[in-house]
Order: C-alpha cells, then structure tokens, then sequence
C-alpha cells in the first residue's frame, strides 16, 4: 500500500473511531434527557461509524490473530501508562486543569489493569486456552476494570460498586 493511502486510512480510522465514541455518549446524554428516539439515532449512527472504522482498520490490514492483537493491545495500555498519560497529566496539574487531571489519572489507573489483564489473556492464548471469567466489572465514572464482583466502593474514584457495569 502506498504511503498516502496508507496515511489517509490512519487518519480515516481514527475519525470514524471518535465519531463512533463521541455518538454513542451523545446516545446517553439524549437517553438521560429523555429523547429516546435520538439517543437511539445516536446509537444507529454511532454503529454505523464502527462499521467504516472496522473497514478502515481491515483495509489496513490491522487486525491479527487473537495472540497478535494481544500484543497489540498490551503495547497500547503499556504506551498509555508509561508515557501519555503521564505527560498528559502533567501537563493538566501545571494548567491547574482539575477535571482534566481527575480524567487523566482515572484513565491512567485504570490502564494499568487493562496492560494486566491483556497480559494474562496472552498467556492463556499461548497455552491454547480461554480465559475463565466469571464476571468483568467496570466502574462507569473512571473505568477501574476487576474479574470479580465489583467492590462496594471504586478503589479509584469511590463511586458505589452498585453504578459498576457488568459484563
């Protein structure tokens, strides 16, 4: 593939990516002010956004074996925790930014299990196994991520393990 082209689908992959994201919280924000028939052309969109993503990135060729895709994964929440949301957090307590700081720190902890928990699957993949899951718990607030029950407070953010999302 050519460089442009190449570059063009990059760029192309990751605006239909922040499309799909931005109109999926948008769905919840309608959802939440009782615009029920928007939050779900919200969503319909939103799910049409994925779909040229997943294009994008298959035109890319940037999806893999399961154990690549791991590696992948592991790289990204590695980079995160290492270098960007450190840097970006920095920057955010220098600007006296406080909510920025707070999104910031919740991202970067909660990326630190997410680096974790891609390890662990890598190794079951290796070993030609799945991963025995009962529950995945997910804290709505800052994304704190536990394989068992949810806490009964967020050990992040202290949110009531009650709000966390099951999966």
């Amino acid at each position: 593939m050519r460089k442009m082209t190449k570059e063009n689908l990059k760029a192309a992959f990751s605006g239909e990516s922040q499309a799909h994201m931005k109109y999926m919280i948008f769905a919840d924000k309608a959802a939440d002010e009782g615009f029920k028939n928007i939050s779900r052309l919200f969503t319909a969109i939103a799910f049409a956004e994925r779909v040229h993503a997943a294009n994008h990135l298959n035109a890319l060729n940037g999806v893999s074996l399961t154990i690549e895709n791991l590696d992948v994964a592991i790289d990204g929440e590695n980079f995160e925790v290492e270098e960007m949301y450190p840097a970006y957090k920095s920057v955010a307590e220098m600007q006296d930014e406080q909510k920025a700081v707070n999104s910031m720190y919740y991202a970067l902890e909660a990326e630190k299990i997410h680096a974790s928990l891609y390890s662990e699957a890598k190794e079951a993949v290796k070993a030609g196994k799945d991963l025995e899951l009962e529950e995945i718990s997910i804290c709505p607030v800052c994304g704190y991520t536990t394989l068992d029950k949810a806490p009964e407070r967020c050990p992040v953010c202290g949110v009531q393990g009650d709000r966390f999302r099951k999966f």
